[in-house]
């Protein structure tokens, strides 16, 4: 990399000569000295005083230890004689050679190049490595204070065995003087090149490594998790409970044998057990489906203990009943006592509730220990917080909360994020916060507490962010066993972890003197940076009960179950790689026979791809190489339907321009490839389809030709295949096929029909041409096929012929008498998945009907009759095809067919399912649906601080006192109350209109939020001269209004100090406590750009606010707005 236009080097392998990829290191900056005036002679450091040099370009790496060093010197001379490449002597250090790589006129550059490489006579073992410090520096023998150094530091491996500096100093001045230096570098063709090297200690096995092919298994013994977006997270809370082998053990207690993948206990079994057993990083989408997350929740990030929170009730529902029962709350359960006493007199108040987690503090404290007795801490309620103790009235009290218990695994959440009042957002906190190794937690017990174990714990994991509030990374360190030593687990990585780097590093705080192994720049100004990985939860074991928390974890404690399935699911994975990577040599070939025919029904001779359809009426799938012969496969379906494959002959079947796939030609040289034969007949499909037809035997008085008489493809038969239609059991089946001569008429197919039937020679029939699923022709009987432009592979359907009074009674049976009829039901068929649109609904139930696509709204019968309830009270909604949940109600049109509903519109941004609804059953009938209108309002009960959503009916032509009736009833009002409720609208905040009783339900704006309250008494007590005001909630300038907030009209009276109005508030919005306290009041005056005038405890409202569009304005932070949260991500949830 270029340092500067006279000073440049390139710290990097043997790139430029040996054609190897840069590689990217952490190189420490450049020293570089190029000198010689007699000024600075005092300052510099001479080359030839090699300690003071070594400690220049080798300082001490903190943290690091130090195997070997040595000092080497290179005596170089006859410069240009030297070759384009040349080696220095081998020296030895930490236990392996070494040698300087040096490149004279430079490697491909215009500077002379000096290189560190390992000295091996031949190539290194290939698991060598050493992790080295290194220094190089060319000097004058003649004048060491005329010099040039580079520093560096590699991690040397078989395969990466040299490193250094491609530019070292330019051609051009290195052997002349030049305004630095009196004296050249190179003088008298002779220079010393000293290689200062330091190999040092590695302790986790991975300083300064590349990663590149790193095998977590081989290195640790235990591999990582899949990153799918956003899911360090999860992939860190994951690892942290997988290494909690009671939770492990007691997981995999959970009867899963006979679940679906959607199980979310199954899928955690699942990956369990694959941590296990892998070689290889595991994946988390299998289980992350199952908790019903979509992309949006892969790409966000959650937090933890939420995650956690809601991963542990998840599973406690599913080990209910089995021997797993009770066990997380063995594991993870503590109990803490919350209490009030009172000081003067004899009364308590006590609250047992149990904890799954503990949040601490970070801010303002220096440790664990602080952050506990914080926790603990006893808050005096005196003064105008005295605390009322029934029976005793107001009194000073003491409360505060204390720990009865303490679980066997502690789960400790550090508040490293938190919502910053003076910035007003969210805040990840950096301070230092340190933690132990080993704690007591006895002192933080009550006094009556069962003490009889002692409460020790010993650190188990530490949970890391890294980053700041909007964007970062999470990982963890864990230490999988009792003695054993910690590891870090950083997605698909596991690598070996220091105490220090496990600890210490993550206290958070300001960088200590270094980072990354390498030492600062003294140089650098002294600045505060914190750092921004730091611990935000830790597991602690309790040390008495470690030995039953991290019991072994035996092949007998996994289900049977998951071995036997996954190892079902590799094989098939191995058997699908293995096709893939043969698929080159071999071809897939779909075989129909009579057989198929005959049990198929719909258009064409089978449903080549449908797999829904019966198993005898599907095609025969055959793989084969592409180099075997005709002949052979022929043979296979012989010996299938077990024929003489003499027998047998194949016809390809083409694709049709009016999208039909019917027989074209047989194939006549059975000694062709079978790749010949498909791409002579210019096959376009995946699959190469075929028919295979079976010669029979002529039988006296049948009007067919044998086969042997029509093997040659020009002749003069051609071969139709025949389809029954019977409407007394309505189905459309095949028959057979037969030949005939292509000037036969028509008429002369009906003998045959009647005697393959077995029918009477006097049956009437009707003959139709299948010539495409919405072209059903009827035959002539006196044209000859080829007059009917009849070709080989082409479907006539016959029907015995009905009278009229016949067919109306099989009409009356809702039967179809008329094929051509029944060919247009075969193609408005739809099966559709009819699912509850409330999931929750008992009742509700998921369904398939098989339904017509011309089938209008009101035609709804059959799905009335399948659930049992009238056809009238029923109301479907289209399904979103990507989430799979409800998208919009379909309103009720006489004209509207089923194939409108399912089609999505050209201008609609989701795309809707296309064979699926969902389906409620009402309490109304859609006719008087249609009368009423949906509302969804917000009541008010205790001011402003607490909404309840309702959603009711009522009728179109109604009125606001109409809804107060029916909001009465639903909420179960009392009729003082029900008298006296007020409704209005708000937009975006702010008060809109109040609705009189008697306006109309129709003017009421879907875009408006209904609210609806009690009238506060002091405003049905109103005095003389008071008035009222509009009020709404901002946050700093009026233009910010709370989008969600509540706004509310207020009784302003007269002459009446704001210290007295605020009281008043207090109890017309139920504010309370310190939210209230924080709370900053103005009037905001009517204008373009609006500003607040803020008010003391001395103003007075009414004079103040004396504008008729005056508003009263509550400054105050929204707590309702989405940058509250710190992900702001989709809301947590496990299925």
């Amino acid at each position: 990399m270029d340092i500067s236009d006279d000073q440049a080097m390139v710290i990097d392998g043997l790139d430029q000569d040996n054609g190897k990829t840069q590689d990217v290191t952490i190189i420490s900056p450049q020293q570089s000295i190029d000198s010689g005036s007699a000024d600075d002679k005092d300052s510099i450091v001479l080359a030839d005083d090699y300690e003071a040099m070594k400690k220049t370009l080798l300082p001490d790496l903190p943290d690091i230890e130090t195997e070997d060093e040595t000092t080497y010197t290179w005596k170089i001379e006859n410069w240009r004689k030297m070759e384009r490449r040349s080696h220095g002597p081998a020296f030895h250090c930490g236990g392996s050679p070494w040698r300087v790589l040096f490149f004279p006129q430079g490697n491909n550059c215009d500077f002379t190049s000096f290189y560190l490489e390992q000295g091996f006579d031949e190539k290194p073992p290939e698991s060598w490595y050493k992790c080295v410090q290194f220094g190089l520096v060319l000097w004058n023998p003649n004048d060491p204070s005329v010099h040039v150094t580079h520093q560096a530091h590699h991690r040397f491996t078989a395969d990466e065995g040299d490193w250094g500096f491609t530019r070292f100093t330019e051609l051009r001045s290195l052997m002349s003087t030049t305004k630095e230096r009196a004296r050249p570098l190179v003088e008298d063709e002779s220079a010393n090149l000293t290689a200062y090297v330091r190999v040092v200690k590695d302790p986790t096995g991975v300083l300064w490594h590349n990663f590149l092919n790193y095998d977590s298994k081989k290195e640790t013994g235990y591999v990582g998790l899949k990153n799918q977006g956003a899911t360090c997270y999860l992939n860190s809370l994951l690892q942290s409970l997988y290494f909690t082998n009671s939770f492990r053990k007691a997981v995999y207690q959970i009867p899963t044998e006979n679940e679906p993948l959607s199980n979310s206990a199954l899928t955690l079994q699942r990956l369990f057990y694959l941590l296990q057993t892998s070689n290889e990083a595991v994946g988390t989408y299998e289980l992350t489906r199952s908790f019903g997350w979509e992309t949006q929740d892969i790409f966000a990030q959650q937090d933890v203990q939420e995650l956690n929170r809601i991963l542990m009730e998840s599973l406690e529902q599913k080990m209910k009943g089995t021997e797993a029962e009770n066990s997380l709350t063995k594991l993870f359960v503590g109990k803490t006592k919350t209490y009030i006493k009172c000081i003067n007199v004899d009364y308590t108040s006590e609250r047992i509730e149990d904890f799954w987690d503990i949040q601490l503090n970070v801010r303002g404290f220096k440790n664990l220990d602080e952050s506990f007795k914080d926790y603990i801490a006893v808050e005096t309620m005196d003064g105008e917080n005295k605390y009322f103790a029934e029976g005793h009235g107001l009194q000073d009290a003491k409360k505060g909360v204390i720990f009865e218990s303490f679980p066997e695994v502690l789960h400790l959440h550090l508040k490293r994020f938190e919502y910053d009042l003076n910035t007003y957002a969210m805040q990840k906190v950096n301070d230092h916060y340190e933690f132990p190794q080993e704690f007591d937690a006895a002192p933080y017990l009550s006094e009556d507490a069962d003490k009889s174990e002692p409460y020790s714990y010993a650190l188990h994991g530490v949970l890391v962010h890294s980053g700041d509030l909007n964007a970062g990374h999470y990982y963890a360190f864990l230490k999988p066993e009792k003695d054993g030593k910690f590891l870090k687990f950083d997605d698909d990585r596991v690598t070996k972890a220091t105490l220090r780097e496990t600890m210490d590093e993550n206290f958070g705080g300001d960088y200590g003197p270094a980072t990354n192994g390498l030492p600062r720049n003294p140089q650098a100004r002294a600045i505060s940076i914190k750092r921004s990985m730091n611990a935000y939860m830790l597991v602690y074991l309790r040390k008495n009960k470690i030995d039953e928390i991290l019991p072994t974890v035996s092949e007998e404690d996994t289900p049977a179950h998951l071995q036997k399935k996954l190892d079902e699911e590799r094989a098939t994975r191995e058997l699908r790689k293995r096709e893939r990577d043969e698929q080159h040599l071999y071809l897939n070939v779909k075989v129909i026979t009579e057989s198929q025919f005959k049990a198929h029904q719909g258009f064409d001779l089978t449903s080549w791809d449908d797999k829904d359809q019966p198993e005898e009426a599907q095609p025969r799938h055959y793989r084969v190489l592409k180099a075997s012969l005709v002949k052979d496969l022929v043979e296979k379906v012989a010996a299938d339907i077990r024929v003489d494959p003499g027998n047998v002959r194949l016809w390809i079947m083409v694709n049709r321009q009016n999208k039909t796939v019917r027989p074209d030609q047989p194939i006549t040289m059975p000694e062709m490839s079978i790749e010949d034969a498909s791409n002579k007949h210019n096959n376009k499909s995946s699959d190469f389809r075929l028919w295979a037809e079976v010669a029979t035997e002529t039988k006296p008085g049948k009007n067919l030709e044998p086969w042997a008489q029509a093997r040659d493809s020009n002749s003069a038969w051609i071969v139709v295949f025949l389809k029954r239609y019977d409407p007394e059991s309505q189905t459309l089946r095949g028959v057979g096929h037969l030949y005939m001569r292509k000037n036969d008429k028509v008429a002369e197919l009906i003998p045959a029909i009647l005697t393959e039937m077995n029918w009477p020679q006097n049956t009437l029939l009707r003959l139709y041409e299948e010539i495409k699923p919405q072209m059903i022709e009827p035959m002539k009987p006196k044209q000859t096929f080829n007059q009917a432009e009849i070709q080989d592979g082409d479907i006539i359907c016959f029907q015995r012929a009905y009278t009229e009074k016949e067919a109306l009674a099989l009409f009356q049976k809702n039967l179809i008498p008329d094929a051509k009829d029944f060919y247009d039901l075969l193609v408005n068929r739809i099966v559709i998945k009819f699912h509850p649109k409330s999931p929750h609904v008992a009742e509700g139930k998921v369904f398939d009907l098989t339904l017509n696509k011309k089938m209008t709204y009101d035609q709804a019968q059959k799905v009335g009759e399948y659930l049992d309830a009238p056809p009238t009270h029923l109301r479907f909604t289209t399904i979103n095809a990507a989430t799979g949940g409800p998208r919009s109600i379909i309103k009720r049109s006489p004209n509207t067919t089923l194939h409108q509903m399912l089609t999505t519109t050209y201008y609609s941004n989701t795309t809707i399912s296309p064979n699926s609804l969902c389906y409620e059953v009402l309490e109304l009938s859609l006719t008087e649906l249609e009368t009423m209108k949906t509302l969804k309002l917000y009541w008010l009960p205790e001011g402003i601080v607490k909404e309840e959503q309702v959603e009711i009916l009522v009728p179109k032509n109604g009125q606001v006192q109409d809804i107060a009736a029916i909001l009465q009833k639903k909420l179960e009002l009392d009729d003082e109350t029900g008298s006296k409720l007020r409704f209005y609208e708000s937009h975006l905040g702010k008060f809109y209109k109040e609705l009189e009783p008697t306006f109309g339900v129709a003017g009421i704006q879907d875009y408006m939020s209904l609210l609806v309250e009690r009238k506060p008494n002091e405003e049905l007590e109103m005095e003389e001269g008071d008035r009222f005001i509009y009020a709404f909630h901002f946050h700093k300038e009026p233009s910010k209004a709370h989008a969600f907030g509540i706004p509310f009209k207020f009784v302003v009276k007269q002459g009446e100090i704001f210290e007295k109005t605020k009281e008043r508030l207090q109890l017309r919005t139920g504010i309370k406590g310190k939210p209230f306290e924080k709370i900053k009041f103005a009037v905001v005056r009517k204008s373009n750009v609006p500003k607040p005038v803020y008010l003391s405890d001395e103003d007075i409202l009414a004079d103040v606010a004396s504008e008729p569009d005056d508003v009263l304005g509550l400054d105050h932070v929204d707590k309702n707005s989405r940058a509250w949260g710190r992900t702001g991500g989709p809301e947590i949830r496990i299925k």
